[in-house]
């Protein structure tokens, strides 16, 4: 039998007949004939009913194009080891060659991660591509989402500036949900600056102060009336509840420079925060530049109303930039690509790690190539509304690469290196507490079916299939920069395990954390202003509302900027999420009893976040399982 189906049609399953006993089967090959224009077939999957009436079920989940042949192997996934007779290792072989013609490296920019060789999305192999490019066509997407957000009367108004603060809320109203209406209401506090270090949409960047920078010279005169236990700031220091927050990497970022008439400016903030005697979050200095001096003075809570706000302010905007293009991009998309594609290089789809990891890898290279298509491309959409757009971005991503190591994608250690591990100091750091149980629950699934699958650490050694990808991976992926720590080969199952979480997690559930808040978080464009249209200030006393809001973005760039985070926040249509697997890759029982366990911890962890969360004026529900997509797909 197979199961078969067109574009847009119903799922069609066809019997097949065969007259003579074919003995013991060991591949099954499909041919197609070409007729029409667009006669695609999506092929699910084959079922052989043998003369003793067993089933063995060959998985496809691949489009027949034109008139090329696929050719596959049953269900049950196999190491190179496992596979004996000349026939199936010469498949074997011969799939791989011809998928490294397929799936070649290009560098889209030097410096960065590589990434798949296509200009456009049609140019991508037929079985990575959305099934529809219309749902993914960011022009389309961004206007509908401008036009559904009953703001595309302001979309061109580009060098109009608003009003006031309260004249934001003529492009808000539209969209407020609880968390960003929230936010509307007390972006201004410094409780909620700080809380968004924690749980906001780039809670990656707050780390323990254990010795303040000379850069940085903030004294105890400077803070002492914000300080509450009655210690000095050096002591508060040793004390564990100074933190710290620094941009540095934005420092010399070329401004966006795309339209004449609009000057753009970035900054390099500072941030020092405090832990206060209730555990929050909050600002103690802000130094808007790296280079301390006259003029570039450190604000504080006990200035002027103004100058503190746009301090913070300019912070806020920093932040934004550093989530778009390092959390976002970069740490999730960029690196899931390199992954992915050298996945289809060196792993055969009969290898259980092929099977593991395809999920997590669907439709991520076609989203990557449709936002170079799109929108980081030169004079794409990012340019619009973005003040690092017209190739800061691109710099920023080059400056970014020094702290890409493979160590900083392990979740758990990622945390521990920035010294936020300790639920004691820091109780309300949901980010860190849901992401380390949605991490174990993924590491101990992929620990049973690596343990299936590999008896000892000598088979992950003699894979060759499993070596050549990790080699691929850092080789050629990472470019092989000395920075990186990703490793050549694995050694342990416990490696092996560490790696593959490593794919899955980043894929799903940290991108998932990273992404879906953009809305909740972002909206408010005071919050997270893509832009800032004046420089920062080089001296307190200078600044009133006026200042601030010409300092902001523009309507048209305000509304631009609106229809990306929400369109950049919604679940695809038909979404799978983590632990759904619909697509039968693996048929043997100890893995089908495995994925069931992983489901059944999985929805453990959404109830405790749904439990946790109720009552909460902000629920914090990024990691919770029922809510990460597979894989980056948006």
């Amino acid at each position: 039998m197979l199961l078969m189906y067109l574009p847009d049609t119903v799922v069609n399953s066809y019997d097949v007949t065969v007259g003579e006993n074919l003995g013991e089967m060991e591949l099954v090959k499909i041919e197609k004939k070409k007729y029409w224009v667009h006669d695609d077939w999506y092929c699910k999957y084959i079922t052989v009913k043998t003369p003793f009436g067993d089933y063995v079920e060959f998985p496809c989940f691949r489009w027949l194009v034109d008139d090329k042949e696929v050719v596959l192997r049953d269900g049950k996934a196999r190491l190179p080891k496992d596979d004996k007779t000349r026939l199936v290792k010469q498949h074997r072989h011969k799939e791989l060659e011809s998928r490294r013609k397929i799936y070649r490296w290009r560098e889209w920019q030097p410096g960065i991660p590589m990434s798949i060789d296509a200009n456009t999305h049609k140019e991508l192999p037929r079985d990575i591509q959305f099934d529809s490019e219309k749902g993914v066509d960011f022009i389309l997407n961004y206007s509908k989402a401008i036009e559904n957000l009953c703001v595309n009367q302001f979309m061109h108004m580009f060098q109009s500036s608003w009003n006031d603060f309260a004249d934001f809320e003529r492009i808000f109203v539209r969209i407020k949900n609880t968390i960003s209406e929230y936010v509307m209401e007390h972006w201004k506090e410094d409780f909620m600056f700080g809380y968004q270090y924690l749980n906001g949409c780039n809670p990656v960047m707050i780390q323990k102060c254990t010795k303040l920078p000379e850069k940085f010279p903030v004294t105890h005169d400077m803070v002492a009336d914000c300080l509450e236990r009655e210690m000095t700031l050096e002591e508060e220091i040793e004390a564990g509840n100074i933190y710290i927050a620094d941009y540095e990497l934005m420092e010399d970022i070329s401004p966006n420079s795309t339209d004449p008439c609009t000057l753009q400016y970035l900054a390099a903030p500072i941030c020092l925060l405090y832990n206060n005697s209730q555990s929050k979050i909050l600002p103690l200095a802000i130094q808007l530049g790296q280079t301390p001096g006259e003029d570039n003075p450190i604000f504080l809570p006990s200035d002027g109303q103004y100058d503190w706000m746009l301090a913070k302010i300019w912070v806020r905007s920093s932040d934004f930039h550093i989530h778009q293009t390092v959390t976002h991009l970069l740490r999730t998309h960029l690196v899931s690509e390199v992954f992915g594609v050298a996945m289809f290089r060196q792993l055969p789809a009969v290898h259980p790690a092929y099977k593991l990891l395809l999920p997590h890898i669907r439709f991520t290279i076609a989203i990557n190539t449709k936002a170079r298509e799109q929108l980081i491309c030169e004079f794409g959409i990012f340019d619009k509304a973005n003040g690092t757009g017209g190739g800061g971005h691109v710099e920023m991503l080059q400056k970014a690469m020094r702290s890409l190591t493979f160590r900083s994608l392990c979740f758990p250690d990622a945390i521990k290196a920035r010294g936020v591990d300790s639920p004691e100091d820091l109780p309300y750091y949901y980010y860190r507490d849901d992401g380390n149980r949605v991490w174990d629950v993924t590491k101990s699934f992929v620990w049973d079916v690596v343990c299936i699958y590999y008896d000892s650490d000598d088979t992950v050694q003699k894979d060759e299939e499993i070596q050549a990808f990790v080699k691929d991976v850092c080789s050629f992926g990472m470019q092989d920069l000395d920075c990186c720590g990703f490793p050549k080969s694995l050694k342990t199952r416990e490696e092996l395990t560490e790696y593959l979480t490593v794919i899955i997690f980043t894929a799903s559930a940290h991108h998932a954390a990273v992404n879906f808040g953009q809305y909740d978080w972002c909206s408010w464009i005071p919050n997270a202003p893509p832009t800032m249209r004046k420089p920062p200030p080089r001296q307190k006393g200078v600044v009133d509302v006026k200042f601030i809001i010409q300092s902001l973005p523009d309507r048209g760039r305000s509304c631009w900027h609106l229809g990306a985070v929400w369109a950049l926040s919604q679940f695809q249509e038909n979404e799978l999420f983590l632990g759904m697997y619909p697509d039968e890759h693996f048929i043997e029982k100890p893995v089908k009893e495995a994925m069931e366990s992983f489901r059944k911890r999985l929805a453990e962890v959404s109830s405790a976040i749904k439990i946790r969360n109720e009552g909460k004026k902000l629920p914090y529900y990024y990691f919770s399982p029922d809510r990460i997509p597979n894989s980056v797909a948006v």
